[in-house]
């Protein structure tokens, strides 16, 4: 029995195999009729169509991701909605999206298969690639909520592909924080502490994802654990994470510093874009100065007495999701307030025989309170009246100065942009404000300038095309220093031996006496396509595979002489050039064969034999016809032109001539 057809949406898109599913929607493979290319469909699952808020969130994602087209985010190519007839006979609307096939694997199943810390240099590719792709999307107002290794793809050839902006939001929704159910969207292993209190969010919450998921990758597992969801939201709001070198001990100390700012509880204290992120990030790769401040900082922090969690985390219980809106970390004092009245709940019934104390107890409380009060008054007066000089930091390292700051009274803070400084060193407080020597009040906020180290130098646009030599001269010319990396670079434009990219970027800013790091072009990465003709689809999907390209689209034509499934042809040519990792197109005999033109009219013996050499069996009858000479063809079945299977039976009428018998004969070939 034949498969049935597959499903099409639109018109235009074969549903095929299932690739993945989640708790709202389905992936499947598919195939773009119109445009012959492999996609992704992905479809609101079938049981909650009815369910106006999935439509809804189904619908936002699409239009979300739709309005983004980056080479770090997963392309959205169309949206609709399919009717569909429910197993209870209801007919709703399945909202669809179309988008980018990506060959690859999520970074989830990499991080599952307890590989321990991925090497560094594969961490800042990775981690970078989710930042460029965080750039983008907060540029274009949307902050993506749910930055997790399952969100995040690596392709085969390596590339970054962040996905699912299902929960999406606007960075300008104060809203964005909490569903209709009050309960707080995301995961909450990389749950913002903003998130799990259930307060609005912006792009700084994304920021704070992605450090967790760069700790994972740096030590191989996650900042928090705990039992349950409330306990891992309740650490990310209370707890200072551990040091990443502390658990793997190769991690960098400016790459320590990356980590800590980005994991910062206050958003203000975190890094205020992506792209600032992603400099530090890379800064940190190649032993440059970090804009972020010393881990000393953080360690500090540790040991101080966090606020309480302000406002509690909201997350859906699996044993009873009815009391989603209710789950909660619990207020800073709320279990003693508990005890104290379950303790007067039991004193209530001795209230009676202990009247008389209880009465002297009160009027001694009063007292007291009152006595309290008078001397916060007094403390508080004076106090606002009282004024102490801004002590002298400048110089000092940001952990020193904050402890002077403190130990004086002041609330310490930061500037959120550094100053170059030829005389102060990079980390170092440069200024004050108010000023060293100022008269304060205590409490009051003083802001620390921190010096980025010396004034910073552009590297020439010329390096790339340069030998080594030429541009490790130019590099050390500028007061830099140069590294050649042992990796090679493939590239179309530079030829072979010379530098085809340098690290940071041509035309970027460094400070000065970093390390330029240069990587040379290995040449093109061209190839030759291999001869795969008479071979069946797999075996040359297989050999593509070898040679470092792709099989890209699949057609069938009828080809005399050829094997049904075998490859007949490719585009672009066998033996022609083609870059590494593009696509080729196979032409697959489909069995048939086309029966020749022109047979009427030629010696029988010539067409039996071009018909026999076609894979077609001959038969003839032969009859009198006064019309044509004896031994010519004067018809074919079926008719010339037509498509017949290899094996097919084709007759020829040949004419005996005028003086033929009477009677036709027929014969086989």
């Amino acid at each position: 029995m034949a498969d049935s057809a597959p499903r099409v949406l639109g018109g235009r898109y074969e549903v095929r195999s299932l690739i993945g599913r989640g708790g709202m929607a389905e992936v499947h493979l598919g195939f773009d009729k119109r445009l012959s290319r492999i996609v992704a469909i992905k479809t609101l699952r079938t049981d909650l169509a009815m369910d106006s808020v999935f439509q809804a969130r189904f619908r936002r994602e699409a239009q979300s991701a739709a309005s983004l087209n980056h080479p770090n985010i997963v392309a959205v190519y169309d949206t609709g909605e399919e009717a569909t007839l429910l197993p209870d006979g209801r007919k709703v609307s399945i909202p669809y999206i179309v988008m980018e096939y990506v060959d690859g694997r999520p970074l989830k199943d990499l991080l599952s298969d307890d590989a321990g810390p991925f090497p560094i240099a594969e961490v800042v590719d990775i981690v970078a690639g989710v930042l460029s792709a965080l750039e983008y999307s907060h540029s274009a107002g949307l902050v993506h909520r749910d930055i997790k290794p399952g969100n995040v793809m690596l392709t085969s050839k390596g590339e970054v592909k962040v996905m699912d902006f299902g929960i999406a939001r606007a960075i300008a929704d104060s809203q964005a924080t909490m569903t209709q159910t009050n309960a707080v969207v995301g995961t909450a292993q990389y749950l913002s502490p903003e998130q799990a209190q259930g307060k609005p969010v912006d792009a700084r919450s994304d920021l704070y994802s992605t450090g967790v998921l760069l700790f994972e990758l740096l030590t191989g597992k996650p900042p928090f654990t705990g039992d349950s969801a409330v306990a891992v939201a309740y650490q990310h709001v209370q707890t200072i994470p551990p040091l990443p070198s502390s658990i793997a001990g190769d991690v960098p100390e400016a790459m320590d510093r990356v980590v800590m700012k980005a994991l910062a509880k206050n958003p203000d204290d975190r890094y205020s874009s992506a792209a600032a992120m992603k400099a530090d990030l890379l800064r940190a790769a190649h032993g440059a100065h970090v804009n972020a401040p010393e881990t000393a900082v953080w360690e500090s922090a540790a040991t101080q007495t966090l606020p309480a969690v302000a406002a509690a985390p909201a997350f859906p219980s699996p044993s009873s999701p009815s009391d989603a809106t209710q789950t909660r970390i619990a207020r800073a004092g709320s279990q003693a307030t508990a005890v104290r009245r379950a303790d007067e709940d039991e004193e209530e019934e001795d209230s009676k025989k202990k009247r008389p104390a209880g009465l002297i107890a009160g009027i001694i409380a009063v007292v007291l309170v009152a006595l309290i009060g008078i001397t916060w008054l007094v403390v508080t007066h004076s106090r606002e009246d009282s004024t102490s000089e801004v002590p002298n930091v400048v110089g000092q390292s940001q952990a020193e100065a904050m402890q002077t700051i403190k130990s004086k009274g002041f609330e310490w803070a930061v500037a959120e942009e550094q100053v170059a400084s030829d005389t102060i060193p990079a980390g170092s407080v440069v200024s004050t404000d108010p000023a060293a020597g100022t008269a304060a009040k205590p409490g009051s906020r003083v802001i620390a300038t921190i010096s980025s180290g010396p004034a910073s130098i552009t590297l020439p646009d010329n390096l790339v095309g340069m030998s080594p030599a030429q541009a490790q001269q130019t590099v050390e010319a500028l007061g830099l220093k140069w590294t050649l990396s042992d990796q090679k670079e493939a590239s179309d434009n530079v030829e072979s031996g010379k530098i085809a990219r340098v690290s940071p970027s041509a035309g970027s800013k460094v400070r000065a006496g970093s390390t330029i790091t240069g990587y040379v072009s290995s040449g093109s990465q061209k190839v030759t396509v291999p001869d795969v003709t008479g071979m069946s689809q797999d075996q040359a999907r297989n050999a593509l595979t070898q040679a470092g390209l792709s099989v890209g689209n699949v057609n069938t034509v009828d080809e005399a002489g050829a094997s049904q499934g075998r490859v007949v042809s490719t585009s672009p040519a066998v033996g022609s050039e083609a870059k590494r990792g593009d696509t080729i197109s196979l032409n697959i005999a489909s069995g048939n064969v086309v029966v020749p033109n022109n047979l009427t009219g030629q010696n029988y013996t010539t067409v039996a034999s071009s018909l026999e050499a076609l894979g077609l069996r001959v038969t003839i009858i032969q009859m009198p016809d006064r019309n044509a000479a004896a031994g010519t063809v004067t018809g074919v079945t079926p008719s010339e032109g037509s498509s017949v299977r290899q094996g097919s039976s084709i007759t020829l009428y040949v004419s005996q001539g005028a003086n033929g018998s009477a009677s036709p004969s027929a014969s086989s070939h």
